[in-house]
């Protein structure tokens, strides 16, 4: 097998039949080891199949690695040579990314990793043990606040911490001129619109289906509500594409699609959770300075669409 061939997260996920997830939690332990090529995880198709070896039973003979390349062109090996610990941070707001910029630059001894997935499923994802630090907007109707109504039910029992990454908006996408005078939560019961929804998990589903419920409308009564998009940035396009006529997302994503105007309805509340352990004190710390950082904060600030007033403040704290 050629010393070329690697894999993305994705593809061990399939070839294994398991989740994506799963395949982060055996990065995580050590038993899968992995480097990574910009924003991707990549894993060696040698390291794959002896993993595979292991799993069976059978231990594969250790691969020869020639004394010529140097430790720091397999960035896998040094890794796990020098005991780094890999930490994963789920969500998929561009404001992680440069987290992990920072991260990686500034906290030693660790190896961030990025899960590209939901709200609810990070926290879920959390109380199983695989991920370090989740980002979560998730809306309460019944009393109006972010995230910590879920974390409470889901983290019981839990020593954990509460920050504020950012606050942005989130309202409808409506095509240009907003043909349809969409103007609050309640137009969604309007017939004959046809809506573009985010996937189960998601804030955006979330926080629709809150105000579905708070307005007395039933899912049934918007057609497409079953037609989905894992992103924001998705969910826009359809509406700018005509394929749809509305749907919940961020204003950051109609910027970045165009031809699409955004209809701002909320202020949401975006923190990121950790869990208190002896693993991760240690790093809770550097994270907290590199949130209240003047350059970390000037690179958000950059983004259109971030409120920083909070970025950094503990929000609660078991």
């Amino acid at each position: 097998m050629s010393s070329d061939v690697s894999y993305t997260t994705e593809e061990i996920a399939k070839m294994l039949k398991i989740s994506k997830l799963t395949v982060y939690d055996l990065i995580k332990k050590g038993e899968l080891p992995s480097y990574r090529v910009g924003k991707q995880m990549r894993v060696d198709a040698a390291d794959f199949e002896a993993y595979k070896q292991r799993a069976k039973g059978k231990q594969a003979a250790p691969l020869p690695v020639p004394q010529a390349v140097p430790a720091t062109d397999r960035p896998h090996l040094s890794a796990v040579a020098s005991g780094m610990r890999p930490i994963v941070v789920t969500g998929q707001d561009i404001s992680l990314d440069i987290l992990v910029k920072y991260m990686e630059k500034s906290i030693s001894g660790i190896r961030p990793l990025r899960a590209y997935v939901g709200s609810l499923d990070s926290l879920i994802s959390m109380y199983r043990g695989e991920s370090d630090i989740v980002s979560t907007h998730l809306l309460d109707g019944d009393t109006g606040e972010y995230n910590l109504p879920y974390i409470r039910k889901l983290l019981v029992g839990s020593s954990y911490v509460v920050v504020n990454l950012l606050s942005r908006n989130a309202g409808l996408y409506v095509q240009k001129g907003n043909p349809f005078g969409l103007e609050a939560w309640s137009d969604l019961s309007r017939p004959g619109l046809r809506f573009m929804n985010r996937e189960k998990g998601s804030g955006a589903r979330v926080l629709l289906d809150e105000q579905l419920r708070l307005h007395g409308i039933t899912p049934q009564q918007l057609t497409g509500y079953e037609l989905e998009q894992t992103n924001h940035i998705g969910v826009a396009a359809k509406v700018a594409s005509g394929e749809a006529d509305v749907g919940v997302g961020i204003e950051k994503a109609a910027a970045i699609v165009g031809q699409v105007d955004f209809i701002p309805l909320i202020e949401e509340r975006y923190d990121l959770v950790m869990l208190k352990t002896a693993e991760n004190l240690p790093w809770i710390q550097s994270l907290l300075d590199i949130l209240r950082s003047d350059g970390f904060r000037k690179e958000l600030q950059a983004i259109a669409g971030y409120d920083l007033t909070r970025t950094g403040e503990i929000l609660f704290e078991t």
